[in-house]
């Protein structure tokens, strides 16, 4: 706080102007003769079960997709129905799990809470007997009705005439404004072109209607000075769709090209722009355009634009200094709207999903008192930085007016800003106050302003709402206007929020935590991340040998690893292995293996723990590394890293847990023990497509069940392979526990599968070669006797049902991600779209231009998203694939990468999609394993199921629906190892999504789940009998004996 000002004298103050305005808000408080009084006593009581609120949120989602009345009444009965045994069964205080298919409502809620009398006659009311009946489609239009009224009191109109008509009328209530385009984050580039032509058309004519406005003193001028009349809030995503922080130079550089155009018409029309904030992980980037473009010549003088920062943020008080220090800087002063945020949930959520670092505060009082701090230095710079303050809380704005009253801040530099349809008394009382509001005023295509309205929903409805707490005639005025800091002082630190997993219904005490993936919104991360690569490319051409026992070991044939964006690039010169040393690697282990299936489980654990750590101590060499050699993009390769560390310390645990819990089942006189043993040799043949996730699975459970491994690589990612063998090393695993042979499938590989001496072969890659490989399996025998295990995961065909109801924004980003990150080149890949034909149309329009919208290049660079594919062979099939489909579909996309061919000589094959695709096409069932999406229409859902279940696979599906009624049918009935409900279908983790699949898509359980280990042992038994000339010992005895 300036040295000038005392806190007693601030606070004793705030008190005075917040009484002031409390006094105010209830002359202007709604009576029962007004809508807003009905409409706020509604929601009061609606609220009240949260069980009720989720889904009336949830239903509001859902309403703008819906075409008909029977669709409304349908979903009315999906998710407000209660199952009958809650309505019949239930005292309404126990918490129920859903127990059969009458239960899809709930579904998705881990419990029901107590449910009031107002949901049980809901429930009762909602429940139709026939969907069309007159009953069930007045409900519908009640919803409808009830729902547009309701959106009208957050959203100013769908088009600008409607936004006119709602401006005015703030006006005649002496409050300006400052508008906004619904709609955030574009998803192609045709999208933001749409939004930021908007925004122009907005920007020029508003000026001219504006004109022709009666004058209004309060708002449209201070001490003296003219206050712009128009004034604009634009989002930087509804722009720029790849404004990602990965490159910053190349988003900066397109962020200010598009935004120049809004700026020079603002000063044109002497109206006012302001740049919103949006997600934290774009905060810092958004910011540096503001600023770059702030110091730009054309734009250094002008003082009116604005930006935003967010006070729920651990970043505030840096964010404070930062638009201080850059506005003394800059010279001409500019304005900030300090908020508390709008994304409390979502960010919280996001890091807790990723493990990185919570970037918002805890409890509602630290945000305040953040709120409060910015405040205060933000006033104290005035002359730099004008200020617009953003809340609801009385508590709040009376802070900040008694602060600027104490600094004499000056009308020029100060006002109030609050939401389009909430708090109209507090804005009637800061009117009364002689204060400048200005009112955030969205207008829009409802579908565009969900995410808008729920979240003003949100913000009405919650517990810790000031709004909610406010609105009563007889609220605890003191309470509401206490100092945040004196609240927290007595506040206990925040419990945090943890969701509890189940193993068997048995909640699990310490949980397995995925490793976080690097941040690359962090300029530490991106700097490493390029020092990885250059130290990949000093190395290029590098020399590998075989790795046998402890021996480094050449054959004097070499092969050439190479770049598949620069293919005369090479990457490595590996050691061809041959028969010869395919006998001498599995002698080499077997003789290993030996000793190492002696060692106990918690050590032989702690060794391949140790290999994880090895491979995060070299994590960004080893995603440079996949980078250069495999084509995988910046945060595809980075995930790849932690996939393999995740193995590496999943299987350790779980092996320490099988070995310390055996299965005993003794009775009297006798014990009985279950448990597991080694096999021997394991055969480790990994793919080229997860060149270090997938071997580190492999080769981790077979060395931590005590069995000894040789490593056959895909020979296109042997380079990585052989960090890997270091890595092994490194962490001091004895010698030929893990050797290294890459070399061809065709010779090395079989020549493994066939050998007597592997007990098991553990396979990742194509159903052609996993079938041949379980047929020279099954005829090759032991040296022990027996049969070979085999392990193979083999790809699929893998589909996404798009229900008619479904939310358009997220199902596009998830078929975007599932069907071309890494060029469609994963075995989870979405290479099928089934589309409901009442969504067709409106899927397709958008979904071509998002892909269209996707940068193809080199995945050394950042703002690659489509890679080249891995080899000549592989992009000539891909090519061959899009001939056919050319002869048996409709092609509406085909991204041509000719130029960047001719230019690199790169493998690239640009987005391919083909529609109106037969379901018995080759295209629709053969797996391509490239950048090409097949879309199929599907009549219903019954359809769309049948369609989804009819392959030779079953690995990975996905559904985007909010029907609960649809997603509980699609759990039960859709043919897949992991099915993905309303998110992509690719990016399983360790422990949360055990992978793996069925069908043709493979042989054995699932990767990184609780029985993978378990195929890497024989089972035993053993059996003792403990009585012994008619004496027994006691069970205490026999358990220390044992």
């Amino acid at each position: 706080m300036p040295a000038t000002l005392k806190a007693q004298t601030v606070e004793e103050l705030t008190r005075t102007l917040g009484h002031e305005m409390f006094a105010r808000m209830r002359s202007n408080n709604p009576r029962c003769y007004h809508f807003a009084w009905w409409q706020e006593r509604m929601l009061q009581i609606c609220m009240q079960d949260e069980w009720f609120k989720v889904q009336a949120f949830r239903f509001i989602d859902v309403l703008p997709m819906m075409q008909t009345d029977v669709d409304v009444a349908r979903h009315l009965k999906e998710y407000f129905v209660l199952p009958e045994h809650v309505r019949h069964g239930s005292n309404g205080h126990e918490q129920h799990r859903p127990r059969d298919d009458a239960d899809a409502a709930l579904r998705e809620l881990e419990a029901v809470p107590a449910t009031h009398a107002l949901t049980q006659w809901v429930s009762r009311l909602m429940n139709f007997r026939r969907l069309d009946s007159l009953t069930a489609r007045l409900f519908a239009l009640v919803a409808r009705k009830s729902s547009a009224l309701m959106a009208g009191s957050f959203i100013a109109g769908s088009n600008i005439t409607e936004a006119e008509r709602a401006i005015r009328k703030l006006r005649d209530r002496k409050l300006a404004f400052t508008i906004d385009v619904l709609g955030e984050a574009a998803l192609s580039a045709s999208e933001a072109e749409t939004y930021q032509q908007t925004y122009l058309d907005l920007i020029d004519q508003l000026p001219r209607r504006a004109a022709t406005w009666s004058p209004v003193p309060l708002v449209d001028e201070a001490d003296g000075q003219p206050v712009p009349r128009v004034n604009v809030s634009v989002k930087l995503t509804s722009l720029y769709p790849g404004f990602d922080p990965i490159a910053p130079d190349a988003a900066k550089a397109r962020a200010k090209e598009l935004l120049r155009p809004l700026f020079r018409k603002a000063m044109q029309g002497g109206a006012h722009l302001h740049l919103d904030m949006e997600h934290y992980a774009i905060k810092d980037l958004t910011l540096d355009v503001y600023e770059e473009l702030l110091l730009e010549p054309e734009f250094r003088d002008y003082p009116h634009f604005g930006i935003v920062i967010q006070a729920y943020l651990r970043d505030g008080d840096k964010d404070a200094d930062r638009v201080i220090e850059f506005a003394r800087r800059r010279g001409t002063p500019f304005w900030v709207r300090l908020v508390k945020g709008a994304y409390w949930d979502s960010e919280t959520v996001w890091a807790a999903q990723r493990h990185w670092p919570v970037p918002v505060w805890w409890q509602k009082w630290e945000s305040d008192a953040c709120y409060e701090r910015m405040t205060q230095k933000l006033l104290a710079n005035y002359q730099h930085t004008r200020c617009a303050f953003a809340s609801h809380n009385i508590r709040s704005l009376a802070h900040a007016m008694a602060v600027r009253q104490l600094l004499e801040v000056p009308g020029w530099a100060f006002e109030l800003q609050m939401l389009y349809g909430m708090g109209d008394p507090i804005k009637a009382a800061g009117v009364g106050l002689g204060q400048r509001c200005r009112i955030y005023t969205p207008y829009g295509n409802m579908l565009a302003g969900m995410a808008y309205l729920i979240r003003r929903l949100l913000e009405n409805t919650a517990n810790e709402s000031f709004l909610r707490q406010s609105a009563s005639d007889d609220a605890d005025e003191d309470a509401l206007l206490e100092d945040p800091v004196a609240i927290g002082r007595r506040t206990p630190p925040p419990s945090r929020p943890v969701v509890v997993r189940y193993e068997f219904e048995e909640p699990i005490m310490d949980p397995f935590e995925n490793t976080p993936n690097a941040d690359f919104t962090s300029e530490t991360s991106r700097q490493r991340m390029q020092a990885g690569l250059a130290q990949v490319r000093a190395e290029l051409g590098r020399e590998y040998p075989l790795m046998i026992g402890d021996q480094p070991v050449t054959t004097g044939q070499w092969f050439e690893s190479h770049n598949p964006a620069r293919p005369k690039e090479v990457v490595g010169r590996i050691a061809q292995a041959n028969d010869e040393m395919v006998n001498r690697a599995v002698t080499a282990a077997a003789a290993a293996q030996r000793a190492w299936r002696l060692v106990p489980a918690a050590d032989r654990a702690e060794h391949v723990t140790r290999i994880g750590q090895q491979l995060e101590a070299r994590r960004f060499e080893l995603a440079a590394l996949m980078a250069i050699e495999c084509g995988k993009t910046w945060r595809e390769a980075d995930a790849d890293v932690s996939e393999a560390i995740d193995y590496c310390t999943y299987y350790a645990r779980e092996m320490v847990r099988i070995a310390e819990h055996p299965r005993r089942r003794d009775i009297e006189g006798e014990t009985n023990e279950y448990f597991y043993a080694p096999r021997g040799v394991v055969a480790v043949i990994s793919p080229w497509n997860f060149p270090l996730a997938l071997l580190a699975n492999m080769t981790a459970a077979a060395v931590v069940t005590g069995n000894a491994v040789v490593m056959k690589p895909a020979s296109a990612a042997a380079t990585v392979a052989a960090r890997f063998m270091e890595a092994c090393t490194a962490a001091g695993l004895p010698a030929g526990v893990v050797n290294y042979l890459p070399g061809p499938g065709v010779t090395v590989g079989e020549a493994l599968v066939r050998h007597p001496g592997v007990a098991i072969v553990a396979f990742t890659g194509s159903r052609a070669v996993g079938c041949r490989i379980n047929q020279l399996a099954s005829a090759a025998p032991t040296a022990r006797p027996g049969l070979k295990r085999v392990i193979a995961e083999m790809g699929g065909k893998n589909a996404v049902i798009v229900d008619a109801n479904a939310d358009l924004d997220e199902a596009i980003k998830g078929i975007i991600a599932s069907a071309f990150s890494y060029a469609g080149q994963k075995c989870s890949a979405a290479s099928r779209v089934i589309v409901l034909d009442a969504l067709h149309d409106r899927l397709m329009e958008r979904l071509i231009e998002a892909a269209r919208s996707k940068g193809v290049g080199p995945a050394e660079e950042p703002t690659t998203a489509i890679p080249p594919v891995i080899d000549a062979r592989a992009r000539e099939a891909i090519l061959k694939y899009i001939e056919i489909g050319r002869q048996e579909a409709t092609c509406v996309l085909a991204v041509d990468t000719q130029r960047l061919v001719q230019e690199t000589g790169g493998y690239y094959v640009g987005p391919h999609i083909f529609d109106d695709v037969p379901p018995t096409a080759r295209i629709a069932r053969e797996e391509i394993f490239g950048p090409v999406l097949c879309v199929l229409r599907a009549r219903d859902f019954d359809d769309a199921i049948r369609i989804f279940n009819d392959s030779d696979y079953a690995l990975t599906g996905g559904v985007f629906s909010r029907s609960p009624a649809n997603l509980e049918r699609a759990r039960a009935e859709c043919e897949c190892g992991n099915l993905y409900i309303n998110r992509p279908i690719t990016g399983s983790r360790v422990d949360l999504q055990p992978y793996g699949g069925f069908k043709l898509s493979g042989i054995g359980s699932k990767f990184g789940g609780p029985d993978y280990l378990i195929q890497y042992c024989e089972p035993r038994t053993v059996t003792e009998n403990t009585l012994r000339r008619g004496f027994a010992p006691s069970e205490e005895v026999v358990e220390a004996l044992g």
